[in-house]
């Protein structure tokens, strides 16, 4: 019964990755923009790495193009510039806090590495907890392991 569980998972995941998975695209570039804005400033390596990151998805590389991708990412940070923004792109990101953990940590990954370009300051740390609350990620274990990874 475990195969044909795990088979119809698959077959579920392949379908939406063809036909295009809104809310996680949406969680992804939502993530990354409230991390670029809490800087105060919007940096080109950010969205260049944003857009990367959200393409690594399997799921959504299959579904969007970069130019959908970079018009989603740039509504995504012109609504983070207010304060009822930030809140709405949060709740995107928490549309997405049933899915599978691989799903939540990839959201999560890409936010870290959008933030973690010339260290995560102390703003950026504050809104990756917030984005981890939203997906229900142990943001604290979640960067230690980064943290481990980036060690030469």
């Amino acid at each position: 019964m475990p195969f044909i569980q795990d088979l119809l998972a698959r077959f579920r995941q392949t379908v939406t990755a063809y036909a295009g998975d809104d809310a996680l695209m949406q969680a992804g570039v939502s993530a990354a923009a409230n991390v670029i804005v809490a800087d105060g400033e919007v940096a080109g390596d950010e969205l260049e790495t944003a857009l990367a990151g959200v393409l690594a998805s399997p799921i959504l590389e299959k579904g969007y193009d970069v130019l959908m991708l970079d018009e989603a990412l740039h509504e995504a940070i012109g609504r983070a510039g207010t304060r009822a923004g930030r809140a709405e792109n949060l709740r995107r990101v928490a549309a997405i806090a049933g899915r599978p953990m691989e799903q939540r940590e990839g959201v999560f990954r890409v936010a870290v590495d959008v933030a973690d370009h010339d260290g995560i300051a102390a703003i950026e740390r504050a809104a990756l907890s917030e984005i981890a609350a939203a997906l229900l990620v142990d943001a604290d274990a979640f960067l230690k392991a980064a943290a481990q990874l980036k060690r030469p």
